[in-house]
């Protein structure tokens, strides 16, 4: 397929929505546990973050409350599944910190916050770099920002969108401009929920978080960061594509 890159992020969005249907990304049960695995999921597999998470909960901690009042050698040991395991506990109290000297400890005030303004002040945190504050922003928070991550590099880059190196805030505004008056056929057809179509593996069961209310655009970029995960976990693999199956694989064929 040849067009303007935004065009193409389109096509590749309504493709992969006809095809798969809503992801329910991002499985929790608060705003917090979304941020506390947005900071987890840090070079690692989402099944170790998992496994940490379920420790957190397990011992009750796993709220503002939790991490503040948590000595920072027990917190290391509880999510020392996920990996980097000092340097995130560290950076899970540094958050908590900000939370409490700025917002008196209300994630309510701290989304209230215009976007661009807490994106900014949360790129200030120990731990924290665009895809992080990204991912808080608007799983957590519901603001309207596209999260960019290997995968969206790794499929843009094989379709010839982006360039290798292209700058994440680069990706970021293209994919906010090319979807945000998007709609796909499978949005126009849903109600509450999108019917799950093909192989169940890179879905979720819905959660309080990924059924919360947002906006349409927010939705938006949700689900096309969920589906480009899918795809980049089932298909476009690191060391070699399977495209057989891909849905953007037609995409493929016609940009050759």
């Amino acid at each position: 397929m040849k067009g303007l890159p935004q065009q193409r992020i389109r096509a590749f969005y309504r493709a992969l929505m006809d095809t798969y249907g809503q992801q329910h990304w991002w499985p929790a049960r608060s705003r917090f546990e979304v941020i506390v695995g947005a900071y987890l999921t840090q070079n690692t597999a989402w099944t170790n973050v998992e496994h940490a998470l379920k420790r957190l909960r397990k011992e009750r901690l796993l709220s503002a409350d939790g991490i503040r009042h948590t000595a920072t050698e027990q917190l290391e040991q509880l999510i020392r599944s996920a990996g980097f395991f000092r340097q995130k506990a560290r950076s899970l109290k540094t958050f908590v910190e900000f939370l409490d000297e700025s917002y008196g400890g209300s994630l309510d005030r701290m989304f209230a916050q215009p976007t661009a303004e807490l994106r900014k002040r949360l790129l200030t945190l120990n731990g924290v770099g665009p895809e992080t504050a990204d991912s808080i922003l608007l799983y957590a928070g519901g603001h309207p920002v596209f999260v960019v991550d290997a995968y969206t590099r790794r499929i843009l880059g094989r379709h010839g969108i982006v360039p290798a190196g292209a700058a994440y805030e680069d990706i970021r505004q293209l994919f906010e401009a090319a979807l945000r008056g998007e709609e796909s056929q499978a949005e126009q057809n849903s109600t509450t929920a999108f019917t799950q179509k093909g192989e169940p593996a890179g879905s979720h069961r819905p959660s309080p978080m990924s059924t919360a209310k947002r906006s349409a655009v927010a939705q938006r970029y949700n689900e096309m960061h969920a589906l480009i995960v899918r795809v980049g976990k089932n298909h476009c693999l690191k060391v070699q594509a399977q495209c057989d199956l891909c849905p953007l694989q037609k995409f493929l064929l016609n940009e050759k």
